[in-house]
């Protein structure tokens, strides 16, 4: 189905982003805790929020405006705390020198750690006020981000992720036969997995962070794994998350934000582009355009974003 989302931090949402985003009748307003190593800090910040009535009140009138709800978040290291390190060690990943480390994620071998995991993500999906049945529950926001035990290492780092998922979206669907959570095609894991099949549930998200943003899609060399994953995963339920108004990576994430413009030719092909391929859902970051920046330096026009999601 025809979808098109913007990304935004939970603390940059306000009536007056609702009203833009729905004034230009884009379906979905998503929430993004900031990610990096703080991103379980931020997703517990998320969900305090979620629990008060006046950040309530803000998705009621998202709802009531016509918009579905959704959140993306980096959330290994919430749904296992390093906390629990101490108690089971054997849990959390061993890193590149041998060591076990609740640096990021955890180990995908241990039958108790992938439990511990999917279990407290179906207690988490249930405190996501208003979503939909699609849960973006990411690994963590990472390049070296897989475990190297034995087991472990005989995973590609797409197949690694696969496993995990496999084991959340089984749980999730005993509560909740819709539910779906995506395969996140990004960094090391932009391959295709090996040994690992999904199951039901399980559909492909694209974003490829180290494209050219100035260049189309069409002239990047991230063009040619999304094409492989199409095969794999299948178009019908797939997203593209793209990073065409993510003033948060052109700020190198740091604030205060620089000031920002769309390049929205280049937006304009990937669209099309992505439509070419089946792709029917599109997303994009827009984060760093909040209050504080219209301070610094006006409003942006998501105009554009609007104008090629309706016309592609």
């Amino acid at each position: 189905m025809k979808n098109a989302s913007l990304l935004i931090h939970p603390e940059e949402l306000s009536r007056a982003w609702i009203d833009r985003i729905a004034e230009h009748c884009i379906p979905t307003l998503a929430l993004h805790p900031v990610g990096g190593h703080r991103a379980h800090l931020s997703f517990a910040d998320l969900l305090s929020k979620l629990e008060e009535p006046s950040y309530r009140a803000l998705l009621d009138y998202a709802h009531e405006r016509g918009l579905q709800i959704e959140y993306e978040i980096h959330a290994a290291r919430y749904l296992l705390p390093a906390e629990e390190f101490d108690a089971h060690p054997e849990w959390f990943r061993m890193n590149c020198e041998g060591i076990r480390t609740p640096d990021v994620n955890f180990c995908a071998s241990n039958t108790e750690a992938l439990d511990f995991v999917a279990e407290r993500a179906a207690e988490t999906v249930k405190k996501l006020y208003r979503s939909t049945d699609r849960y973006f529950l990411w690994l963590d926001d990472t390049r070296d981000f897989q475990c190297h035990c034995p087991a472990c290492a005989k995973l590609s780092p797409s197949d690694y992720q696969l496993k995990i998922l496999n084991h959340i979206i089984t749980r999730l669907r005993r509560d909740n036969p819709r539910a779906s959570i995506p395969y996140l095609a990004y960094q090391s894991c932009i391959d295709v997995p090996k040994e690992i099949t999904p199951e039901d549930g399980i559909f492909l998200e694209y974003a490829p962070i180290n494209r050219d943003f100035h260049k189309p899609m069409t002239e990047s060399a991230e063009s040619e794994p999304l094409q492989r994953l199409i095969s794999y995963f299948g178009a019908d339920t797939a997203k593209a998350l793209d990073y065409w108004y993510d003033n948060s990576l052109f700020s190198k994430w740091k604030k205060p934000p620089v000031p920002f413009d769309v390049d929205a030719p280049v937006m304009e092909a990937d669209f099309l582009w992505y439509r070419s391929l089946g792709i029917e859902d599109i997303g994009c970051f827009a984060c760093f355009l909040g209050a504080d920046y219209e301070e610094l330096h006006g409003r942006v026009d998501i105009a554009p974003f609007a104008k090629a999601y309706h016309q592609a």
